[in-house]
């Protein structure tokens, strides 16, 4: 396991591991750390939007919808804390976390 503490916004938004892209996101539906790379096509989940009425984040390159609750039930522990969020990956504790920028499309903005 691997415990990694990154900024919710600004340059340290997002936590790179094995070369997978991870924000954190807080919506109605809830507040959660997600795959910033949508399944269908890599596609970057971080600027999705929120389809209207609904828990879906809508990819913005093929509007393939992903449901938040899926992510919700991805089981990436995490905690906020004013504007940081420290979360429990499941990989080993050799592997070295990266952390970058991935600007936030405003529906998953803290």
């Amino acid at each position: 396991m691997l415990v990694v503490t990154w900024e919710t916004d600004g340059i340290g938004n997002c936590v790179v591991l094995a070369g997978k892209p991870y924000v954190y996101a807080r919506t109605t539906a809830g507040e959660f750390v997600l795959m910033a790379r949508c399944s269908h096509r890599g596609g970057p989940l971080h600027l999705a939007s929120l389809s209207p009425g609904t828990t879906r984040l809508v990819c913005p390159w093929h509007s393939r919808a992903t449901s938040v609750t899926k992510a919700l039930r991805a089981g990436i522990p995490a905690v906020r804390r004013g504007k940081r969020v420290t979360a429990v990956f499941d990989v080993p504790a050799t592997e070295k976390a990266e952390i970058a920028y991935r600007p936030l499309s405003p529906d998953l903005a803290c």
